[in-house]
């Protein structure tokens, strides 16, 4: 199987695979050992399995300000947010982060959703002078995350001049060139997870993956990116797509209260006004291996059962020779307590706050 980034095929210990519809490498040999690179150290990764998508023209502005639940109008040029697209009852299509970047913005995904972003897009623009162009195999990106990725990203010479690391704000993107090519810094919009991502034409990405190692940091695959999103608490779009409210799953920081109008915004105006949702992304710790993606939790035996919520996703994570069976899942609000005990198909699981205190 070929990856995204021909770099890869390069490395004996790569264990290649699909991850969020895209070909990539599930991992180097130990995910464990990845997992806790990106959580104490610094790890390297594939981001192939994100695309990219450009919309330009005079009324770019206005237009995307209408499309999307951030507000993106007053972004600074070179300045990102994460965003959720919501269809008119205010339910989640897709999500993305999008890029001011003076004559256009530059929306990212993952890959197998910029064709679907790009048509429910397309069906918005009626009179706009808007257009939308794919450019995923011409830009495509890695990612250095981890406590010391920054002393790894100095090392390899990929800061660019006047950049200082430690000042960047999430969002915040920075052009610079290497080995005369140019490439693009990017400090992840999504904060927690503490990424950093680079930008680079196709043929480049092997001398960059090489750079990174040489100067630290260790090859982690997707295996290990699930596995601290979970601990993270951050919901991917199989997840949330078609029928979740954007503040049912904790992602406060997709949301603008004030940006005015925006496809979706009465509901989501509805439920803040409300103050409260019916149910919540939260954790569980299972004591046992999680069932698939949407079983009912319960609460009580037999016929005194009560639905409880649903699951999202699950894993078997392993941190410091200790293995957890961890899941998200959606609660409904009066179950959302911590200790609270449930069963899962069979499985007992305890509800507790995220992110997992691991």
């Amino acid at each position: 199987m070929q990856t995204n980034h021909p770099a890869f095929s390069f490395s004996p210990t790569a264990t290649p695979g699909t991850y969020a519809g895209a070909e990539t490498v599930l991992h180097f040999g130990h995910p464990a050992a990845e997992l806790e690179a990106l959580r104490t150290g610094c790890a390297a990764f594939d981001l192939g399995w994100r695309g990219k998508l450009v919309v330009s023209g005079e009324d770019r502005v206005r237009w995307l300000n209408g499309m999307v639940s951030n507000n993106t109008r007053d972004l600074g040029q070179d300045h990102g947010n994460y965003n959720f697209v919501l269809n008119a009852q205010g339910r989640i299509q897709s999500d993305l982060v999008a890029y001011q970047r003076g004559d256009f913005y530059l929306l990212e995904s993952e890959a197998a959703l910029i064709p679907v972003l790009r048509e429910f897009f397309e069906r918005y623009i009626i009179m706009d002078d808007v257009e939308l162009g794919d450019i995923s195999t011409r830009l495509v990106s890695l990612g250095v995350g981890g406590p010391k990725a920054e002393e790894v990203l100095s090392r390899a010479g990929l800061v660019p001049r006047g950049v200082t690391l430690g000042s960047m704000a999430p969002g915040q993107l920075a052009d610079g060139a290497w080995n005369s090519s140019g490439y693009t810094l990017v400090k992840d919009a999504v904060e927690q997870r503490g990424w950093y991502e680079l930008w680079l034409a196709p043929e480049n990405v092997e001398r960059v993956w090489q750079a990174l190692l040489a100067s630290g940091a260790a090859p982690a695959g997707a295996t290990a990116l699930e596995w601290q999103r979970i601990l993270l608490g951050l919901p991917r779009m199989s997840e949330m797509g078609g029928k979740v409210l954007p503040p049912e799953t904790g992602q406060d920081y997709a949301l603008h209260y004030a940006k005015g109008c925006y496809i979706g915004q009465e509901i989501v105006e509805r439920i803040h006004a409300r103050g409260q949702v019916h149910r919540r992304l939260m954790g569980l710790v299972l004591n046992g291996t999680a069932p698939e993606a949407g079983t009912k939790l319960m609460i009580g035996t037999g016929a005194e059962a009560k639905e409880a919520g649903e699951l999202a996703c699950g894993a078997e994570i392993e941190i410091n020779g200790v293995k957890h069976n961890l899941a998200l899942a959606y609660v409904r609000q009066e179950f959302v307590k911590p200790a609270v005990e449930m069963n899962v198909a069979g499985v007992t699981a305890q509800v507790v706050t995220l992110p997992f205190a691991l």
